[in-house]
């Protein structure tokens, strides 16, 4: 036989959770064809010995939205041997969008995910309105990975109500023309519906996003449409308060579930050493809402991010901190950092469980002002007891003399290896949450599909390869009906990873480059151990570069 692509010699680990065995893999024109004891002739051939075979893991939580406009390769997500993205979450997107509504829609990207205004004007090319037509510019440009969507709700009910859609519940008039539109997007491919519900996504003006203010009206004929359909899930920014569910939002999800009778996964399931019994509380109290099909979503990286005090995300669930994202100027930021009342709201605010206060936390990573350099590398808490100064304060201050230039890091969450260890075995829980393509100023945590292979299945032993692969690759596939990748089997698409188990894995601690449109910053996450990312039989990352492009398809659901 003469093949496309043969791989030979590979441990092969076919992502269904079943035991690896050693043998080959054949493909051609793009599916794989034979496995097992397989030989014969190929155009290519590549000798896999003393390297794990997998199927291409599945990313079910990404911002690529914008990013396909100028990077086909979403990267860095194939260079941790992602080969499939689901983009469109958190109810923000860039589809459907009205000419006149494009500035809004940008701002939305701005900032809910921290994505730099003048990136997004340069590059997203604006070929299409509907979401349909979105789905046909995707499929247009040749993608080097496979690209799937969620239909996010802020632009559908910006598209049929305008400015209002930021202000008030739609009528019964609206939620007839939001609910055909979604029905259209569900008919041209999306993989279901996304929303939020989170104080800090903000949208235009700083106002709340678009979606926050759907009604359970809404809700509920949007459900319904799922449900009727037969197809689809949601996926929606639940947490308040991280790992923490009050009444009012697990009513909320067991709302959706009921109404929409098919699979629901929330964000964030993160362990608070702040709150720490919050996570273990919160998984017992959703077990019934599981056996109807939530699924929680975490990430195995500790969150540690970058704060830039431009684009104070971090924040955001802060009240107060709010007027930051009305005007973006630096004038207005510096005036609102000043702010005597905006310092004592904060202040009180801190009080409440809201959000992280924990100075020791906050580290001064970079900073310009000469004279400030003698703090770079203390948290928070030590600059405010070398000044004799409060947190609050010795934060703002300094934020301030340093003309908002000066950057921190934070970790807050996912610290302590015996409570992630809990929630990570918990099969319940979807791995995810890399939020790639999003918060690029601040963080990059999209690479954690070799974090897990490399710090918790080889390093801990928390779960065995087997089951490790099976959470990046058929999990997810199953949980969004993606029937055709994410098992290596005949007949499936030829999407497939080679990884040295050996030497796979990846920092939680990402590098600067300057590669956006216009030279903008971003944070990138690069892998290790990772041989080649292979999308539809064709080499598309190999020797840490990528290798060629164009190979990848849009999934429709």
């Amino acid at each position: 036989m003469s093949y496309d692509l043969l791989i030979t010699n590979g441990l092969l680990v076919d992502g269904s959770g079943a035991p690896a065995k050693r043998g080959n893999i054949a493909v051609t024109d793009g599916k794989i064809v034979e496995l097992g004891e397989v030989s014969g002739r190929a155009s290519k051939t590549i000798d896999a010995s003393d390297c794990v075979v997998s199927p291409g893991f599945i990313d079910p939580h990404t911002h690529y939205d914008a990013q396909i406009c100028w990077d086909g390769a979403v990267t860095p997500s194939p260079w941790h041997g992602v080969t499939s993205v689901i983009g469109g979450n958190c109810g923000v997107g860039i589809a459907p969008c009205l000419p006149q509504a494009r500035e809004v829609a940008m701002h939305d990207l701005v900032n809910v995910e921290s994505i730099p205004f003048d990136v997004l004007k340069r590059g997203i090319t604006w070929d299409w309105e509907t979401f349909p037509e979105f789905l046909d510019a995707a499929e247009r440009r040749g993608p080097s990975v496979n690209l799937g969507f969620m239909a996010p709700l802020t632009p559908f009910r910006h598209y049929v109500m305008g400015d209002e859609s930021i202000e008030r519940a739609a009528n019964d008039a609206e939620i007839t023309q939001i609910t055909a539109l979604l029905s259209g997007a569900l008919d041209a491919g999306a993989f279901g519906i996304s929303s939020t519900i989170l104080n800090q996504h903000l949208g235009y003006n700083g106002r709340p996003l678009a979606c926050r203010n759907a009604s359970r009206a809404e809700l509920k004929s949007y459900a319904n449409l799922l449900r009727d359909k037969g197809r689809g899930a949601i996926e929606i920014a639940l947490t308040r308060q991280i790992s923490v569910l009050d009444e009012e939002q697990v009513e909320l999800l067991d709302f959706l579930l009921d109404e929409s009778e098919r699979p629901v996964t929330f964000i964030a399931m993160f362990d608070r050493e702040d709150l720490p019994d919050a996570l273990r509380t919160t998984m017992a109290r959703i077990q019934p809402m599981i056996a109807k099909g939530a699924r929680p979503q975490t990430s195995p990286l500790p969150l540690t991010r970058e704060i830039s005090m431009r684009s104070p995300f971090s924040f955001g669930s802060f009240p107060s901190w709010q007027r930051l994202f009305a005007d973006k100027s630096l004038a207005a930021q510096r005036a609102v950092y000043a702010d005597r009342a905006f310092r004592d709201q904060f202040r009180e605010e801190l009080k409440q469980p809201l959000g992280s206060g924990s100075w020791d936390r906050i580290t001064l990573h970079e900073c310009q002002a000469e004279h400030l350099k003698q703090y770079e590398g203390l948290t928070v808490a030590e600059i405010a007891t070398a000044q004799g100064k409060d947190g609050v304060d010795a934060l703002l201050d300094i934020t301030l003399e340093d003309n908002l230039e000066l950057e921190f890091t934070v970790t807050a969450y996912n610290r302590r290896v015996d409570r992630m260890t809990e929630l990570l075995s918990d099969p319940s829980v979807l791995i995810g949450l890399g939020d790639g393509g999003a918060h690029v100023d601040m963080l990059c945590d999209c690479g954690y599909p070799t974090y897990l292979l490399g710090t918790w299945v080889r390093e801990r032993g928390i779960m065995s390869l087997e089951e490790g692969v099976r959470r990046l690759t058929s999990d997810p596939a199953d949980f969004y009906g993606i029937s055709d990748r994410g098992r290596l089997a005949a007949g499936m698409a030829a999407d497939i990873t080679v990884f040295d188990p050996t030497a796979i894995g990846s920092s939680n601690r990402g590098e600067k480059r300057f590669d956006l449109p216009g030279g903008g910053k971003r944070m990138v996450m690069p892998s290790r151990g990772v041989e080649y990312t292979i999308v539809n039989g064709d080499v598309l990352y190999h020797d840490g570069a990528l290798q060629s492009g164009g190979a990848g398809k849009l999934l429709r659901s």
